[in-house]
């Protein structure tokens, strides 16, 4: 694939530019690969068109990377690499207003440098492949995008904004009903199939279910239908989750890495502080 960059940018005597050649950024992000997977996944070309790269290089080989996913605000964004080149790309290339920062922790200082970043437990990336997989209890159904519906109201639960049909219909999603309703379901992230990795997310049970392995029925379903066809699965988790990495674990999930996973606030510009008194007068007025 063909390399679209941006005009140069020098800083701390490091080339950076955006881009979206396929080949340089998977032969940077395989050095963590697991750490990475989420934006190894990104590169797949379903979802390369929502993103947008930014790459800091030291004589010609990268030293770090950014990727910023587009969409609505805060939007994910990963990084990765030395921390001076991080530093240079959020300055330079990538910056969006709000952002779900995920990095390890050292990079952190780097990005606060141009974000207040939210206080947050520390996450822990696991990985399941077809060997060590223990497949779940049984009682999981295929959900499709007739489901949206029952799926958007058992996320309301815990988590913010409506999932698309899109996502249900580009993913793997499973569910478990107690009668006619919705108690728990699990699905997926993103999906690399000519990457070989997944990541599963969107795990919930209703309150007044949990504790009955509904989660691990989901999780199970969802983990057995992607490795047929992908040969590693990931998912994240809380440090502090102690039931869910449960679960995980009796799935043959293991330990990857750990991570950050932070809402972060760029920081104030001259043009932020001139604008600001426009934009609250515009939110009051149209309320």
């Amino acid at each position: 694939m063909t390399s679209r960059t941006a005009p140069l940018a020098r800083a701390a005597g490091l080339e950076v530019r955006t881009t979206r050649d396929r080949d340089l950024l998977a032969r940077f992000l395989a050095r963590d690969r697991l750490l990475a997977a989420y934006a190894i996944c990104d590169l797949d070309p379903r979802e390369l068109p929502r993103t947008r790269w930014g790459i800091a290089l030291a004589d010609d080989e990268p030293v770090a990377v950014v990727l910023e996913y587009q969409g609505p605000s805060p939007q994910p964004t990963f990084a990765a690499g030395d921390p001076a080149g991080v530093r240079a790309i959020l300055e330079r290339t990538i910056g969006p207003r709000i952002a779900w920062f995920s990095a390890r922790a050292d990079l952190l200082p780097a990005i606060a440098e141009r974000y207040r970043i939210d206080p947050g437990p520390e996450m822990i990336r696991m990985v399941v492949d077809r060997r060590s997989f223990r497949p779940g209890p049984p009682g999981a159904v295929r959900l499709s995008i007739a489901d949206v519906g029952e799926l958007n109201r058992l996320y309301g639960l815990g988590f913010a904004g409506a999932l698309p049909a899109a996502a249900i219909a580009e993913g793997v999603y499973y569910g478990v009903r107690r009668g006619s309703r919705l108690a728990a379901a699990a699905g997926t992230h993103v999906i690399g199939r000519e990457m070989g990795l997944a990541a599963v997310g969107n795990v919930l049970t209703a309150e007044g279910e949990r504790g009955r392995g509904l989660a691990r029925a989901t999780t199970g379903a969802v983990t057995a239908e992607l490795l047929e066809t992908i040969p590693e699965v990931v998912l994240n988790v809380r440090s502090d989750n102690a039931p869910a990495i449960a679960v995980y674990t009796a799935l043959g999930y293991r330990e990857a890495g750990r991570f950050e996973e932070r809402l972060a606030r760029r920081r104030s510009t001259l043009w932020d502080s001139i604008t600001a008194p426009i934009r609250r007068i515009a939110d009051r007025r149209s309320v």
